[in-house]
């Protein structure tokens, strides 16, 4: 069936089950209800890119995680697929699901009938707000797009990172305007293009900084770019894994006739970028 845990499944005995994507404050709702036994079972069925990794998952949550693909489970029955959840959890006592959780094959059932088609205790977690907005993945993806960071931020109870190789750039930055780090991300949701107050992490070390992401003027195209605001070992090996955090969005991604006028953008974007980070360690 496609499992995946480090833990011997035999001892769990609670499961958080969802699709964790983002792992934001609703999700912790649920995470919260679970023993020193339990588990995040992930049921899997996002293709492409994500808002965090299993293993950030595994991170924030600090529970274990068992990946369950979507494609094994998704023509079970409901009870089919508790049946198939007490097999490999033999010491299942309790599972965990918000108030609109469905499974089975076509959705065909809701939170409320896993006990008693299991007869599993069944905590179900009520719909979670924050200043009036329901928090689901998919809001949080809609701010991104929108370029709404601050909301989304509110949602997931954090900043929203993205992670990426660091990789060689055009080398344009350096030589005429402002020397950046540029990334390789493939794997991740990606905000609105445009320009972002951010903050960089460099192996353990965190900077304030403003980054770009869109197509480029001087090429048209698309690049992930960060400028640290502060002193640094500009010696980044190429490959090395480097994280953006977006604090604000500032601006429009914008075509400028010439470099001068490109550059004269970019130093307003960093004083505004230093504005807006000032308080941000």
């Amino acid at each position: 069936m496609n499992i995946f845990t480090t833990t011997a499944k035999n001892k769990i005995k609670s499961l958080a089950i969802g699709s964790f994507d983002g792992l934001h404050l609703g999700h912790q709702k649920l995470i919260n209800l679970l023993d020193e036994f339990g588990a995040m079972l992930i049921i899997d069925k996002f293709r492409g890119r994500k808002l965090c990794t299993h293993k950030e998952k595994q991170i924030l949550s600090k529970k274990q995680i068992v990946n369950l693909d979507f494609e094994s489970i998704k023509n079970l029955d409901g009870k089919e697929f508790l049946d198939f959840l007490k097999k490999e959890f033999v010491s299942l006592e309790c599972i965990i699901v918000g108030y609109d959780f469905c499974f089975g094959k076509n959705k065909a059932y809701k939170a409320k009938d896993i006990e008693k088609l299991s007869g599993i205790k069944t905590i179900i977690v009520d719909e979670f707000c924050i200043d009036g907005l329901s928090v689901h993945t998919s809001l949080i993806k809609e701010f991104l797009a929108k370029g709404k960071i601050e909301k989304a931020n509110l949602l997931l109870g954090r900043n929203y990172s993205i992670k990426g190789k660091h990789v060689k750039g055009q080398g344009l930055g350096s030589k005429e305007l402002y020397a950046t780090l540029n990334l390789k991300c493939d794997n991740y949701v990606l905000p609105k293009e445009g320009v972002y107050a951010t903050l960089t992490q460099i192996k353990d070390k965190i900077y304030k900084s403003v980054s770009f992401l869109g197509l480029r003027s001087s090429d048209g195209k698309f690049a992930i770019e960060s400028h640290v605001l502060e002193e640094f070992n500009q010696n980044v090996a190429l490959g090395e894994i480097i994280e953006i955090q977006f604090i604000f969005f500032l601006r429009e991604n914008c075509k400028f006739q010439d470099l001068i006028q490109l550059k004269k953008q970019i130093s307003k974007d960093i004083q505004m970028a230093k504005n807006y980070l000032k308080d941000s360690k």
